[in-house]
């Protein structure tokens, strides 16, 4: 017998809902590493912070690699065993994680750890979906489940880095293993021991493949992480995981071709807004790596502890609620996505603008309401719209093995490539700058006690000069961003009314059958849930 839903039918809806509420606030948050909590675990293990880095980038990867098959393993297998056993997988690996000091297996432990956890999660998602938006509308989904995602994160990392800040950076693994185990725990009574379906054979997941993609990108962020460490091609090691990297690229695209089912199909590259949508990724990525900047600046000149700058990422939580609620209106009035994504990247730049002014050694807390709900703003809105726009006409099978690409290359690779790419440049800079002051330190002038009696001062001073230098840089190529989103046309024909072009009946059809179709197959993986 089946059963669509998640759980017994004895379960009253709005238990139903709550349950599907707490699962997935804690799925959200729940990783192999805590950035905020990095610092403690470089003092404590002594590696280098570049391992921990890595293993965040992991985890991206770890949940892209799974989209592909969320669906095939969805339909494979008993919502209850199968929630229940990632759930003790995961509180596994949280507790390896804890008591280790090897950062290669906490890596390791973060792509897993990220692989399963896209797989647990899509459970949740597609109820929530099915529950916000009824009739399929991707971009009310998007409007409500985004926020609600980045504000969890934002929320989970304060209390995570104060849990961390009163006992120890083992101590918020421990506790993530122990949360784990009690939801495996409620999964268990709660959730049914139905199929969703009928059972869907595995064989024809393609391991290899997903060997090759994890290899590609873990490969491409070994390098972006460990590059200013080793001195980039200076280094045998960067040289030989580049290489990795390229080679494992070339063997998945290879290996695609030679398949009957495809994990990854290339065919969406050949959509427009597919590939104009990766571009916008890539500035999105731009925007959100000065927050490498901003922490030098909080923790370098400001003196900010882990906790104090968790406290600074709630001040976007209001932007982001923001950001929801406009998009929600916007797509309920079916305007166009060109100006709201010009409005979230003008968001973006006001905010490095007012950073480029903020650069002094004096700046208090309040000063920062202003930028950080501009910059909230910002990251909900194209987090909503660009993701929309990107995604937007594929159907179904092609958008799970599309997201899969997307969100690794929206979450990993343009965030790391400008991160990597800013913290080289703000090096050079600061270098620059301590050259550029020591002109001014004329020895008949300064005695060496007097030199060196400044020379903290003189550091802060590099620091802000470089950071200052840096941000004009991104503030201009920011510029060069908004005038690219003024001129492409997001695949509306601006002579339409001249040439007379109209829409066939056929492709009014077309339309309406795939809307009808992606509809239905949403209702089909979300079951009776409400």
């Amino acid at each position: 017998m089946y059963n669509q839903g998640l759980f017994n039918s004895w379960v009253p809806k709005l238990v139903q809902l709550l349950l599907i509420i707490i699962f997935i606030s804690v799925i959200i948050p729940i990783n192999g590493v805590y950035i905020g909590n990095v610092s403690a675990m470089v003092g404590s293990t002594g590696m280098p912070s570049e391992y921990f880095v890595w293993a965040s980038y992991g985890s991206t990867i770890g949940m892209g690699a799974a989209m592909p098959i969320i669906l095939r393993m969805k339909w494979r297998y008993k919502i209850r065993d199968k929630v229940t056993v990632i759930f003790i997988l995961m509180a596994i690996l949280s507790y390896v994680s804890g008591t280790t000091d090897r950062p290669l297996l906490i890596v390791a432990n973060s792509v897993i750890m990220g692989f399963l956890k896209m797989i647990v999660m899509l459970e949740f998602i597609i109820p929530i979906m099915f529950m916000i938006s009824k009739d399929g509308n991707r971009g009310k989904f998007y409007s409500v489940f985004y926020p609600f995602s980045i504000i969890i994160s934002q929320i989970a990392g304060y209390f995570l880095a104060l849990l961390a800040f009163d006992h120890n950076w083992q101590f918020v693994h421990i506790l993530s293993a122990v949360v784990s185990l009690a939801l495996a725990l409620v999964a268990w009574v709660f959730m049914h021991d139905k199929y969703f379906g009928f059972k869907m054979p595995l064989y024809y997941i393609d391991w290899l493949s997903i060997l090759l993609f994890v290899a590609v990108f873990m490969f491409g962020a070994y390098v972006l992480s460990f590059g200013k460490q080793l001195y980039w091609i200076h280094s045998p090691k960067i040289i030989s995981a580049s290489i990795a990297s390229f080679v494992s690229l070339i063997l998945l695209v290879v290996r695609q071709y030679t398949l009957k089912h495809q994990y990854i199909s290339f065919k969406i590259f050949r959509k427009n807004n597919v590939i104009h949508g990766l571009i916008m990724l890539l500035f999105t990525g731009m925007f959100l790596s000065t927050g490498s900047i901003q922490n030098i600046f909080t923790v370098g000149i400001l003196g900010y502890d882990s906790v104090l700058n968790a406290k600074l990422n709630l001040l976007m939580v209001p932007g982001i609620v923001a950001a929801g609620v406009y998009m929600a209106y916007w797509f309920k009035k079916g305007r166009e996505l060109k100006m709201f994504i010009f409005l979230g990247f003008s968001a973006m730049l006001a905010y490095t603008v007012i950073m480029y002014f903020s650069m002094a050694l004096q700046f208090n807390f309040e000063r920062w309401i202003l930028p950080m709900l501009l910059k909230g703003f910002g990251m909900g809105a194209l987090f909503i719209a660009v993701w929309y726009y990107a995604l937007d006409k594929l159907e179904m099978t092609q958008m799970m093995a599309a997201t899969g690409l997307v969100l690794v290359w929206r979450t990993f690779f343009s965030v790391a490539i400008f991160s990597a790419l800013f913290s080289w440049l703000q090096y050079q800079f600061q270098i620059e700058a301590v050259g550029n002051l020591a002109i001014y330190m004329d020895g008949n002038s300064f005695s060496l006690n007097q030199v060196m009696g400044n020379m903290k001062a003189i550091q802060f001073n590099a620091i802000l000069a470089a950071n200052k230098r840096l941000l004009g840089y991104i503030c201009i190529a920011g510029v060069g961003v908004l005038a690219y989103i003024l001129a492409y046309d997001f695949g509306v024909d601006r002579h339409k009314a001249y040439r007379g072009f109209k829409i066939t009946s056929e492709r009014r059809k077309h339309k309406a059958k795939l809307e009808r179709t992606q509809l239905q197959e949403i209702e089909d993986a979300a079951g009776a849930v409400i």
